[in-house]
């Protein structure tokens, strides 16, 4: 484990050449660092990358991302169901740079030509989403992205490098935050951009400047974590499809989303780009925003928490907590009903998650 913050030379030509970049090495850990170096190599074999740069969160990955990659008087166009810290950073803070973002539906992706313009410049989606679990078609955006020349970035924290790989259906970026399935623990904090090295370039010299690099620590906890991940994910999707098929027949559930049941309205795509449906099970209970904290106090054994990915079982009901704050029209807007409930499936025994599930919808 390399925790240093800087690294020493052999004599003053050796830190000319580093400097100069004519030598390749380690300078300082803002820049690179062996574990933080150890840890993207593995992400760029796994997503078939050229280059990537490791980030100290999901968000930094993001932000450096746009911020790097993006001028003044650029544009954006991005699903609308976006994490909503994405949502913030589009809304909230890129305009003041004069970059501004058109959104789509995720139920309406043959209306992306039309929003774009001479100006944009990245197209963006997540899939699977966050909380509502919808599901795009990957080689249809990278089909979009290379005919109008756009970046196409996609943000795979859900299904993670092991179920799904978006550059091999055109992605020129794929961001995770690290934190959720990657750590699979919720230890450490961590976000990755990998994808083209041209572009990983403009990524890396932006956060060698500003500073969101990951720490040494954190990469080699997530190194390690990745030596588990196909096991991890293995067992997070065999236990979230038989809580999906178990919840599809609640009397008290109105609707089931899961990209592996068949009713999801995104099904064949997500049979078509993903090895399995992920850990993430959205369900409708009925009775609204007061069912929903009902249930959330009745839960016993699974975890009240807004993370994700956990070996625990994490229950989160979005509209009287994480989205509370956006109106009913804001929420519904992406799928976040009154009563929209978000399951992170984790490893327990999947009959000990069911009957706590179960018991806290009927109590």
């Amino acid at each position: 484990m390399y925790v240093t913050s800087s690294f020493v030379f052999e004599d003053a030509e050796d830190m000319r050449a580093s400097f100069s970049e004519e030598k390749q090495r380690n300078i300082y850990s803002r820049f690179t660092n062996p574990n933080t170096s150890e840890f993207v190599e593995k992400i760029c074999k796994m997503e078939g990358a050229e280059a990537g740069y490791a980030f100290a969160t999901g968000m930094a990955a993001v932000f450096s991302t746009f911020a790097a990659l993006l001028d003044s008087g650029d544009h954006i166009v991005s699903a609308r169901s976006v994490f909503g810290s994405t949502h913030t950073l589009f809304t909230k803070y890129l305009p003041k740079w004069n970059i501004e973002t058109s959104y789509f539906k995720v139920n309406e992706p043959d209306k992306i030509e039309s929003l774009i313009k001479p100006n944009t410049k990245i197209l963006f989606a997540e899939s699977p989403t966050n909380p509502a679990v919808d599901v795009l078609d990957l080689e249809y955006l990278g089909e979009i992205a290379k005919k109008h020349n756009l970046i196409l970035v996609i943000d795979n924290c859900f299904a993670t490098p092991y179920l799904q790989q978006p550059i091999e259906f055109g992605a020129d970026i794929v961001i995770h935050s690290a934190t959720k399935l990657i750590d699979g623990q919720g230890r450490v904090l961590g976000g990755v951009a990998v994808g083209r090295q041209d572009l990983i370039r403009e990524i890396y010299l932006f956060s060698r400047n500003t500073g969101p690099a990951m720490s040494p620590f954190n990469a080699w906890v997530l190194s390690k974590s990745l030596e588990t991940l196909a096991v991890r994910v293995e067992k997070h999707c065999q236990n979230a499809v038989k809580l999906a098929e178990f919840l599809d027949k609640h009397d008290k559930v109105n609707f089931v989303k899961y990209p592996f049941l068949k009713s999801h309205p995104q099904y064949e795509v997500a049979r078509k780009q993903m090895k399995l449906g992920g850990n993430i099970v959205a369900f409708e209970i009925k009775g609204g925003i007061e069912a929903g904290r009902k249930f959330l106090n009745n839960i016993k054994m699974c975890s009240l928490s807004a993370n994700l990915g956990d070996t625990r079982t994490i229950v989160t009901h979005p509209a009287s907590t994480t989205h509370s704050k956006l109106s009913e029209d804001d929420r519904m807007e992406v799928g976040i009903s009154d009563g929209l409930v978000r399951v992170s499936v984790g490893l327990e025994h999947v009959d000990d998650v069911i009957k706590d599930i179960s018991q806290a919808l009927s109590s």
